[in-house]
């Protein structure tokens, strides 16, 4: 099994800063693409950073500028700067990653528990 692992979510005040992190533990042969999505109460689940596996990033939206993904391929590993951040950043942070299970034929997409991040007023 493949489990994923956020922290760093929490309250902040606008214009604050937050760093997420997503840890990829359990039978994994190897990771390719790795992301973060986010759901508001009331929206639909967007993508916020992409990072693939040579490390080129992607920002679908206004997260750009303000958000920056990155990754440590040896640990497994994705992090989510986030910077200045508004109160309609507010919402459930998910890490999302495409993995190769350890017995090397099975694909699997994994989904983390998610992780809160509230930007107060």
């Amino acid at each position: 099994q493949v489990q994923l692992v956020e922290s760093g979510g929490g309250l902040v005040e606008a214009g604050g800063s937050l760093r997420l992190s997503c840890a990829a533990s359990g039978s994994i042969f190897s990771i390719n693409a790795m992301a973060w999505y986010r759901q508001a109460p009331g929206k639909q689940r967007e993508l916020v950073a992409t990072i693939t596996s040579s490390g080129i990033t992607a920002y679908p939206f206004s997260a750009k500028g303000r958000f920056t993904i990155s990754r440590d391929n040896a640990k497994n590993t994705v992090d989510l700067q986030m910077n200045s951040l508004k109160p309609e950043d507010t919402a459930v942070y998910y890490c999302n990653v495409h993995v190769t299970s350890d017995d090397k034929y099975t694909f699997l997409e994994v989904w983390g528990q998610g992780t809160l991040v509230t930007v107060s007023s």
